[in-house]
């Protein structure tokens, strides 16, 4: 059974920083290429960034180019996302996604909440 939880969201006031971390299980973690998406009150998910099996390979939306850092430790099934220079626009619900390329296999966490403040 695959699980993805994901912790540290929270409160923070503009021009702070968080960092949300995705611990995974049940899966083969290197074979995932991880990604976080969020989503807003009234809006669509939005892709946020990924991160390839080895970690060299990021993409990241234009919105938070330059502020957001994603990155893995497949030593701990883990993947983080840290923020920095946080807007109000920032503010969602953010879901950590694990997906196997070439196959069907995509799993989604229960996602966490970040609310920036003004």
């Amino acid at each position: 059974q695959v699980q993805l939880v994901e912790s540290g969201g929270g409160l923070v006031q503009a021009g702070g920083s968080l960092r949300l971390s995705c611990a995974a299980s049940g899966l083969t973690f290197n074979s995932y290429r991880m990604g976080w998406s969020r989503q807003a009150p009234g809006k669509e998910r939005e892709f946020v960034a990924s991160i390839n099996w080895s970690g060299i390979s990021t993409a990241y939306t234009d919105s938070v180019k330059g502020r957001f850092t994603i990155s893995r430790d497949n030593a701990k099934n883990t993947v983080y996302l840290q923020m920095n220079s946080l807007k109000p626009e920032d503010t969602a619900v953010y879901y950590c996604n694990a997906r196997r390329p070439g196959t069907s296999s995509d799993y989604w966490g229960q996602g966490t909440q970040v609310t920036v403040s003004s």
